[in-house]
């Protein structure tokens, strides 16, 4: 030992200093190599909307993920892109993920776009009408391929939309149905629509509208036809609209229904749907077991267990209609 001790002394101080600061450089390098092989999850984030449609649903989004340990600019990165309700945008923005190569590809909007863009990227999607009838999913249960996520299907809220309006109003006979003929979930929903309208005495009115100019032959249709109430399908493209249609059916004074309560907030009569906030926050819980290495064929595409029934009593004051006693009794919540 005292021969080794003695070894060492023996050995130049400037040698020594040199090994020090090498080791220490190579302890540098490594540590910055690690920090630079660390990888930070990246996600695409579609919506088909306006930002203004969708602050609090994000939002709600954006909480979640931060519950589960997610820090935006620190261990996230989300890429928010919006398609402000052009369909041509959806394939652009799809693409683009593609070449981010974004870890997880997040859709609220046309999901066939990003199944066709990408088959091996995961897809989560958001409130898809029936992806099992539009050929998303091979089924809810076991999705197949790279795609799951959740759905809004719930095959009796058409009827119960209806069965509402006809509560709320009872002189309704004639229904305006918007919907988009583009869109492949919009035609099983309108026969859902004429198929519950009969036991109500009612009658469907299909108003179609892909284009920006659809709108105004769609009302004045809706117009010349007397239709005396007013719905519409849950279509990203019909929903980017929505101020143009809140408009027509206060001008027009017509008891309408929608299904998102965020219509309802923004003026809209009554919504029955999907707890769309509850919605949301399951979106960010699909996504962070994906990021943990879940495949997506093996989670199950969820389907609504939480809905909501919200009544505006300003829209009804502004159309000359009481909600009758028994059915504000029945709404989660009542705008006054």
């Amino acid at each position: 030992m005292t021969k080794y001790i003695s070894t060492l002394n023996c050995i130049p101080k400037q040698l020594v200093l040199f090994l020090a600061l090498g080791a220490m450089f190579l302890a540098l390098c490594l540590s910055a190599e690690a920090q630079q092989t660390t990888k930070i999850p990246r996600i695409g984030f579609l919506v088909a909307s306006t930002p203004s449609n969708y602050v609090t649903r994000l939002e709600t989004f954006r909480q979640a993920m931060r519950e589960l340990g997610y820090v935006e600019g620190k261990n996230i990165v989300i890429e928010y892109r919006y398609a402000e309700g052009k369909p041509e945008r959806f394939r652009e923005i799809a693409a683009e993920f593609v070449s981010l190569k974004v870890d997880v590809f997040v859709t609220a909007a046309n999901a066939s776009a990003a199944k066709d863009a990408t088959k091996t990227i995961p897809i989560v999607f958001a409130a898809i009408s029936d992806p099992v009838a539009i050929g998303i999913v091979d089924s809810l249960a076991r999705p197949g391929g790279n795609l799951t996520g959740l759905s809004v299907f719930a095959p009796e809220l058409t009827g119960k939309r209806l069965e509402l309006l006809k509560e709320a109003a009872p002189k309704t006979t004639r229904v305006a149905f918007l919907r988009n003929p583009s869109a492949p979930g919009d035609l099983p929903l309108l026969k859902e629509a004429e198929a519950a309208s009969q036991p109500l005495g009612l009658q469907i009115r299909s108003l179609e509208v892909s284009t920006i100019a659809d709108f105004e032959n769609a009302f004045a249709t809706a117009t010349k036809e007397k239709v005396n109430a007013f719905t519409m399908t849950l279509n990203p493209f019909i929903n980017t609209y929505r101020p143009r249609i809140l408009d027509f059916v206060a001008k027009n004074r017509l008891p309408a229904i929608f299904g998102v309560a965020d219509i309802a907030e923004a003026g809209g009569l009554m919504s029955y749907g999907p707890d769309y906030s509850e919605h949301f926050r399951r979106l960010a819980i699909y996504v962070d077991k994906i990021l943990k290495g879940v495949k997506p064929a093996d989670l199950p595409v969820e389907q609504p267990t939480k809905f909501e029934f919200v009544v505006n009593l300003k829209a009804a004051n502004l159309i000359g209609l009481t909600i009758p006693p028994n059915l504000l009794a029945r709404a989660n919540k009542v705008i006054n």
